[in-house]
């Protein structure tokens, strides 16, 4: 594999972090890195792979010579910045959910679709690349092997998030109304508009004129561009829960061929980056802090559901922050260096 130079925009918030961290201990040689973020973090100094790094002020033309620009700076930057990477001959992967459903546009989970990225995939080419949705990320690492080996119908999917996925403010939010809510104090709202602390809130972004939220419309529509299956029905309730680190998710399958739940395990079971932990008498099933720090999803609680012919029950639960944003961006990189892509 030959020698690739990085750069890493929204160097300085979890995310972008995050993606420091897995790069480090990736496969990817990388021979120069680039950092940048807003001025609230540029001239911070981090750690990569034994040298330090200063991160610097985002500048366009600083874009110039990289292979790869892992983009975590949100909607309304990347809609700015990525266009100039892309035009300086850079490949973008970006986490926002500026460019997810963009006509043109390859929503990549490297496990699941990664070949539609190669000489002969829909995508070859692709200088720009959407991560998708962290909670849609780990849907589809399950739904994949079901869907070709028994042809979903229909997806009912509940989540429950971690307020990680809100960015430093909710966890630090959560914090303090925990400490308040144990200390008799009064609690401040400042990210949610309820208290997140002991609670469930099932509202994440904005609500729409049909009652759904933005974030339930990503796991229905990213589900099917990833799939390249539009007949694949999904609906979606997402809930914020009172924890730090780690999405859950309850999801219910319907299917065209009967799989018994067996079966399912045994397909889930064989499929990388997937982990089943399902012995329910030894109380042994994913948790987010089964996840937490891992890049792995995590699978358990598989059952039939007996409702209908051919369905199944899932509980799945990943890292939000890894293989929900930083873990999968890195993959697309070290997935197209594999494939020498560039």
């Amino acid at each position: 594999m030959k020698e690739y130079r990085v750069g890493i925009v929204g160097a300085g918030g979890a995310v972008g972090l995050e993606m420091i961290k897995v790069l480090e201990n990736s496969s990817l040689p990388v021979t120069e890195l680039r950092l940048f973020a807003t001025a609230r973090s540029a001239g911070r100094r981090v750690s990569f792979r034994g040298e330090e790094y200063v991160i610097e002020l985002t500048d366009p033309e600083r874009f110039a010579g990289l292979d790869f620009a892992l983009f975590s700076a949100g909607g309304g930057p990347s809609r700015q910045l990525a266009p100039e990477a892309v035009e300086r001959g850079v490949v973008v992967i970006d986490n926002s959910s500026a460019w997810r459903m963009e006509p043109g546009v390859p929503l990549v989970v490297p496990e699941v679709n990664g070949d539609v990225l190669t000489e002969k995939g829909a995508y070859a080419g692709a200088k720009l690349i959407a991560n998708p949705n962290c909670s849609t990320i780990q849907m589809v690492m399950v739904l994949k092997p079901i869907h070709d080996t028994a042809r979903i119908k229909r997806v009912v999917v509940s989540t429950y998030q971690a307020v990680s996925g809100s960015g430093h403010k909710a966890v630090v939010e959560l914090e303090e109304q925990i400490r308040a809510y144990v200390e008799g104090r009064e609690t401040e709202n400042k990210v949610y508009p309820h208290r997140i602390a002991f609670n469930a809130l099932p509202h994440i972004d904005k609500f729409d004129e049909t009652g759904y939220t933005a974030e339930e419309w990503k796991m229905i529509r990213e589900t099917q561009k990833i799939l390249d299956d539009e007949t694949v029905q999904v609906t979606a309730t997402t809930v914020r829960v009172p924890v730090f680190r780690g999405h859950s998710e309850s999801i219910n399958i319907e299917t065209e061929k009967k799989l018994t739940a067996g079966e399912a395990k045994k397909i889930l079971a064989e499929t990388p980056g997937v982990v089943v932990l399902d012995e329910p008498s030894a109380n042994l099933y994913p948790m987010p802090i089964t996840a937490a720090g891992r890049d792995e999803v995590f699978v358990g609680r598989i059952r039939e559901d007996f409702s209908v012919p051919n369905g199944l029950n899932l509980w799945v639960v990943a890292d939000n922050l890894l293989k929900g944003a930083a873990t999968n961006a890195v993959q697309i990189a070290v997935y197209m260096a594999e494939k020498n892509l560039l």
